[in-house]
């Protein structure tokens, strides 16, 4: 039971084996559903393409920080043309990223993030946040629209994550939680409400060890649910199952999802 909420296969890294993969791997290895994220203005009908192509895949759209220098006049309008698709259950990934500040200034990100956060509101859709570097800023924008949503690849404290849940969002984590270096994303898997836990990859990176190196896909998340469950004192499956159920409730998904058997 693998919901990964949190992937990018139109990333040209799958290119050679994409059918393959998302055509018979992945749902025999029991990912059950996926959310696609886009991430810039040219490659939105992408995450389309796969989520009427795949009946086990649904997107999220939006414009990522590192992409929101150069956009159209049309850009957000066309982004809400796409929420009526009936498999796009989120904006995202959207957000505030300061580690590539030169690809897009700062008030630029925080113009494009507030923007989208403001359509996600006016229908009623949760977001999926990117948060690298900018925690500052992200926090002081997100108490202000208040929106509903995820931080997706959560890298901040644990005192954080608590404050981040106050606000009504859900935690992703992923591979990092399996790095030698990830004291601060345990105490976030140890400390936040179970219920406010969301299974990702960020696919096709993060790889879990011992795949570091490699590229990400969505069977690898047990690894991940397996180190989370360690420090909680739970089972995986119980991380899993926990990981789907909210990923649903969060997406507005049927929860016969979580009925479903690897094909």
């Amino acid at each position: 039971m693998i919901f990964d909420s949190h992937a990018h296969y139109d990333d040209e890294q799958f290119d050679a084996d994409r059918a393959e993969l998302l055509g018979s791997v992945l749902p025999q290895k029991g990912v059950v559903a996926v959310v696609n994220m886009a991430s810039d203005y040219a490659n939105l009908s992408k995450t389309i393409a796969l989520c009427e192509q795949y009946d086990y895949i649904y997107g999220a759209v939006g414009i990522h920080p590192e992409c929101a220098a150069d956009l159209p006049e049309t850009w957000l309008s066309d982004i809400e043309a796409l929420l009526a698709h009936p498999k796009i259950v989120a904006v995202g990934e959207i957000g505030l990223d300061y580690h590539w500040e030169e690809l897009c200034p700062r008030e630029k990100q925080k113009e494009v993030f507030i923007r989208q956060l403001e359509l996600a509101a006016k229908h009623d859709m949760p977001v999926v946040i990117h948060d690298r570097e900018a925690h500052g800023d992200t926090m002081d924008i997100l108490r202000k629209c208040r929106p509903k949503g995820v931080v997706h690849c959560f890298s901040g404290s644990a005192e954080l994550a608590r404050e981040t849940v106050s606000l009504g969002l859900y935690i992703g984590l992923g591979g990092v939680v399996t790095f030698k270096n990830a004291r601060h994303s345990l105490e976030v898997a140890k400390s936040i409400p179970l219920d406010r836990l969301l299974t990702e990859t960020d696919a096709p990176y993060m790889s879990p060890v011992p795949f570091r190196g490699k590229r990400c896909d969505s069977t690898m998340i047990p690894y991940d649910a397996a180190k989370i469950a360690e420090v909680r004192g739970i089972t995986a499956q119980e991380v899993l199952r926990a990981g789907c159920e909210n990923a649903c409730r969060l997406f507005n998904l049927p929860p016969e999802i979580l009925e479903k058997q690897p094909s």
